[in-house]
């Protein structure tokens, strides 16, 4: 086999600990430098704090149409995972290229960061536009301020090709997604006098509960969309905590929970569900006991559901890079509901499994990454062509 071209560009992206904790600003500065280095100008997207940026590159003509090559730098932390391989060093065994990243997802930027030098050489009809954001593991928070910069730097693309690992198959679709926080107050006292106190836990759980009620009844038959799996919305509480010792009424207790919302669902409904529980069943009777006893609620981070349509020129043309139109769906969720947002039709497609990401001894192997390079080189050839082709 001949050596993998994406390979080197690999292990440096995977060398650089880009946990979303922790600033992306020397990866980025990599990418820009080899970028100048090819003679592509970027631009850089920074956070207010200016510890974080997106990049925003441009090969080819100023025109409409091209395609826009997005993927993220952030990965999730390796904190308590037993790897057996050091997490930010490329390691290669059986054909599998190991590191924190590979699958999720620094296998497709190292592709595309390889097929630059093809892209400059090729006589492109339309540009091909790079996109790299920071935090989308957080809640695809950086993509945001790169989406609001786009019109001032690029004509109006014809597609989003974003390369999360989904082995290469494309996808049209995945769910949406709405984290929240809830904060209970309540009124502390002796647990001997427990009911003279508004047990903030004891108020939670109930909310909670509530939640289960909603869950369930989204899980309807009648909700479903055979498309995705699980194929109704969901409901998930992820994180609880409260009180402070067994003989003391607890005041206060917080909990986060997420919905999984298909693309056709405001989960927003979920959250309105709850409050009104909360301010027409508990809070009137938690105010009698205790007159500033209150619930609140918080938004976390919030992304839309992707749905595109298989009809549409979007899924003809990814079918014709990938070589498939067993268009397909993912349970996770990616930065695409956001650009497809903003008006530009996007679909997934990257190399690896999401069977890897996030978990210890992450994987891409050897196979998928030269898949992913071909992909690229078809590309350049499709953005080669007269526009009447």
């Amino acid at each position: 086999m001949s050596e993998l071209r994406s390979r080197a560009l690999l292990a440096q992206l995977v060398g650089f600990a880009t946990v979303s904790r922790d600033s992306n600003l020397e990866l980025i500065a990599f990418v820009r430098d080899y970028l100048h280095g090819l003679g592509v100008d970027c631009q850089l997207i920074y956070n207010a704090q200016r510890t974080k940026a997106n990049l925003l590159a441009t090969i080819g003509p100023k025109v409409a149409g091209g395609i826009l090559l997005s993927g993220h730098t952030d990965v999730v932390p390796v904190d308590g995972q037993a790897w057996t391989v050091e997490p930010f060093c490329l390691s290669e065994q059986g054909g599998k290229l190991f590191g924190r990243g590979t699958a999720d997802m620094k296998g497709y930027l190292a592709s595309v960061l390889a097929a630059v030098p093809v892209f400059l050489e090729s006589q492109l009809r339309r540009p091909v536009h790079l996109a790299f954001s920071y935090d989308e593991e957080v809640g695809c928070l950086g993509v945001r301020s790169l989406l609001e910069a786009l019109p001032a730097h690029i004509p109006a693309p014809a597609l989003c090709l974003i390369g999360e690992p989904t082995e290469l198959k494309p996808v049209l679709g995945h769910k949406g997604k709405l984290a929240m926080r809830c904060h209970v107050r309540g009124a502390a006292c002796h647990s001997a006098y427990a009911p003279y106190g508004v047990n903030a836990i004891e108020q939670a759980a109930r909310l909670i509960g509530r939640l289960g009620e909603i869950g369930a009844a989204l899980a309807d038959p009648r909700r479903h969309d055979e498309r995705f799996d699980p194929a109704y919305s969901t409901v998930q509480v992820g994180v609880i905590e409260g009180g402070t010792a067994l003989n003391i009424v607890p005041a206060d207790c917080r909990f986060d929970f997420e919905v999984r919302a298909l693309p056709d669902f405001a989960p927003q409904g979920v959250v309105e569900a709850l409050q009104g529980y909360a301010e027409q069943t508990l809070l009137p009777a938690m105010q009698a006991v205790k007159a500033d006893s209150a619930i609140h609620f918080e938004t976390l981070s919030a992304y839309p559901g992707l749905a595109t349509p298989m009809d549409s020129a979007a899924a003809r043309l990814i079918a014709r890079l990938c070589g498939s139109d067993a268009f397909g769906t993912v349970a996770f969720g990616t930065e695409g509901g956001l650009f497809d947002q903003a008006g530009i039709p996007s679909v997934v497609c990257g190399p690896g499994s999401m069977e890897q990401g996030h978990k210890p001894d992450e994987y891409v192997s050897v196979e998928q990454m030269a898949a992913c390079d071909r992909l690229m080189d078809r590309l350049a050839v499709y953005l080669s062509e007269p526009d009447d082709e």
